[in-house]
């Protein structure tokens, strides 16, 4: 007996397996099941949108529904944080070929509902279609709880730069996804979904943060888009990161650099941000550089990087 697929459940069915059981909002007037979602939020509303392409973001081979689930959530919150916000409430849009199985769908579904509880989002709505291939692309929603929003371009000379969360853990899985392993287990799954620090934005923003940004493209290449914003040259001191012992693994292992997964590896989901000065950092962030006048650029250790900063897209 074939496993059935999602052609076989059906646009409606598949909406109704997807939205069974979700954590809700306060804030969630309306949900899913109608033309559109009420939400209802205190201006400023944060939004932000993220796209997952299969084979681009993501592969199957590596990675079940659930942690494509997970991560779908995760990379959009992570914007929502960035800006100092809370996430309320996200939209989610889901193409997948037709004979793809109920049970992948299962998985994602569940995916979903896990991130949507650790985030504390609710799902207030999206769509579903056919396609060639898999894409999810999920809309955050966000409030910033009366506060201004934290921009990249609030970063001024004399302030210190900190980072919160796991940087280079992504990178390190997909060096070893690359090569056909699944060890160290710990990276793998950081590939496959993020660990985004969640509330983490809201802490940054209250303890004064003049300048924040969610690493997704790796550290030196985000610091990178807030130095230009802010106008000033940032300055990363390697001397003040510690390699995790996964990563020094990865590198010893594949002859990789463990530094360079640090400072260039994307899709961990950190955060960075600028304080004004080393005693306003809220506990669990770590400096990692100065900011200074200068002609917007990221140094490492007072030098130019000389290779690629971190990912792009085109």
């Amino acid at each position: 007996m074939s496993e059935p697929t999602i052609g076989e459940l059906g646009e409606f069915g598949l909406i109704e397996l997807i939205t069974a059981d979700l954590p809700e909002a306060t804030e969630l007037v309306i949900g899913p099941g109608d033309d559109a979602a009420a939400v209802a939020l205190e201006p400023p509303v944060l939004v932000t949108t993220d796209v997952l392409v299969e084979n681009v973001h993501f592969r199957r081979a590596w990675s079940t529904g659930t942690d494509l689930g997970r991560k779908a959530i995760a990379v959009n919150v992570a914007d929502i944080e960035a800006m100092g916000g809370r996430a309320v409430a996200v939209t989610l849009a889901l193409s997948a070929p037709p004979d793809t199985p109920v049970a992948w769908a299962r998985e994602f579904a569940a995916g979903i509902r896990t991130e949507c509880a650790a985030a504390g989002v609710a799902l207030a709505g999206g769509d579903i279609t056919g396609a060639a291939e898999l894409i999810v692309s999920v809309t955050a929603l966000g409030v910033t709880d009366g506060r201004a929003p934290v921009r990249r371009d609030g970063a001024g000379p004399d302030e210190v730069v900190a980072v919160r969360g796991r940087l280079g853990w992504a990178a390190a899985g997909l060096v070893v996804l690359g090569r056909g392993f699944r060890s160290p287990r710990v990276v793998v799954e950081a590939q496959r979904a993020p660990e985004v620090p969640y509330g983490a934005g809201a802490e940054a923003a209250l303890a004064g943060a003049t300048a924040m940004i969610d690493v997704s493209d790796g550290l030196l290449a985000d610091l990178g888009h807030l130095a230009r914003a802010s106008g000033v040259t940032i300055d990363v001191n390697t001397g003040a990161f510690e390699i995790p012992e996964p990563l020094q693994a990865v590198a010893a292992a594949t002859g990789t650099d463990p530094l360079r997964l640090v400072l260039t590896g994307g899709e961990d989901h950190a955060l960075a941000a600028t304080f004004p000065d080393p005693a306003a950092v809220p506990p669990g962030w770590l400096v990692v550089g100065t900011v200074r006048t200068g002609d917007s650029v990221v140094l490492v250790d007072g030098e130019p990087w000389p290779d690629e900063q971190g990912w792009k897209h085109f």
